[in-house]
């Protein structure tokens, strides 16, 4: 087991670096730099900086030097200070900026994973176990459906449900009163009270995902030969689904709980956009056109690391469902 922990951990650290040096490649691709993006905005408020105050202002910021020693500084920085950079944009620590958001963030993704995997697993598990019935036909309709709707168009959608029906607006996490206020037991039950909506719009896809997995990975362990003679023996039907093919069947499911978690916080910055959600998605799409290379590139280490530690997870409940990966791996 130590020995998987420190492969694991090598792993991850190999992992970070290269995502780290191609997102910081990758975010310096397009024409110009932050104070290009910075001349363009004061030129559309009507207040434009002259050539020499844009190549003082590149001097400062250090945007004159090439990617490879803005890069080692920036690496540098966060391997001996633990300092993300600074944020030009929003003239704050890296650090403080994300701070803010990212509580909000990782609430948003766990709470759609868990309505995701508490509805999908019972419905997939049933439409195997009722093969070809009505009402696996209902939730193979439902299940494409949701497949096919992209999470923006679902998000509009109910916004519109919501001021025509309720007459309220379903967007924000957060009523009016309670948008800037200190955290207390009111301002916690306001957000769950908002929350549903997002989870919903984030999770409909991944779970109609996983309801296909499910069916298909149960209806695989159904026709094994070990479960035909677990019913030989005298099991009765509900026992021996549990027993045996549901646990089996797991083992996809908890495999992709890594990148399920990818998923979520990736569809998050356009839903983000479109609900005013006040989480890391609209900051990481406002970094990315405002080329805030230091906060863009923060944001994807963070995003890389939770799909990091979701992989590994993942691998620690498949080390613990299943002995067979346990005896083969010596752990």
């Amino acid at each position: 087991m130590i020995r998987f922990f420190v492969h694991r951990l090598m792993l991850m650290v190999a992992t970070l670096a290269a995502v780290s040096v191609v997102a910081f490649v990758l975010i310096q691709l397009p024409p110009g730099d932050y104070a290009d993006a910075y001349a363009n905005k004061r030129q559309q408020a009507g207040a434009p900086i002259s050539v020499q105050e844009l190549d003082e202002m590149r001097l400062r910021l250090g945007l004159d030097r090439p990617w490879y020693v803005q890069y080692g500084s920036w690496v540098s920085a966060i391997v001996l200070k633990g300092d993300l950079g600074y944020s030009w944009e929003w003239r704050r620590p890296v650090v403080d900026v994300i701070a803010e958001r990212l509580p909000l963030t990782l609430m948003l993704a766990f709470s759609t994973l868990f309505f995701m995997y508490v509805v999908a697993l019972p419905i997939g598990i049933y439409s195997a176990f009722r093969q070809y019935s009505l009402t696996d036909h209902a939730f193979s309709t439902i299940g494409y459906v949701g497949l096919a709707t992209p999470n923006f168009l679902l998000a509009l959608i109910l916004m519109y449900l919501g001021q025509q029906w309720f007459g309220q607006s379903v967007g924000g996490l957060f009523s009016p009163e309670f948008q800037d206020a200190p955290w207390s037991w009111a301002r916690f039950k306001d957000l769950a009270g908002h929350l549903w909506v997002p989870v919903i719009v984030l999770g409909t896809a991944g779970t109609a995902y996983l309801i296909r997995t499910m069916r298909a990975a149960v209806l695989d362990e159904l026709n094994q030969m070990y479960v035909m003679a677990a019913r030989a023996g005298g099991l009765s039907p509900m026992h021996l689904l549990f027993k045996y093919p549901v646990r089996m069947a797991l083992n996809p499911i908890l495999a992709t709980l890594g990148w399920r978690l990818t998923y979520v916080i990736s569809g998050a910055p356009i839903v983000g956009v479109v609900m005013s959600l006040p989480d890391t998605g609209p900051l990481f799409l406002h970094a990315l056109l405002n080329q805030d290379m230091y906060l863009a590139g923060a944001m994807v280490l963070v995003y890389c690391s939770l799909t990091i530690i979701g992989t590994f997870v993942s691998d620690l409940l498949l080390i613990a469902l299943d002995p067979r990966i346990r005896m083969e791996g010596n752990y």
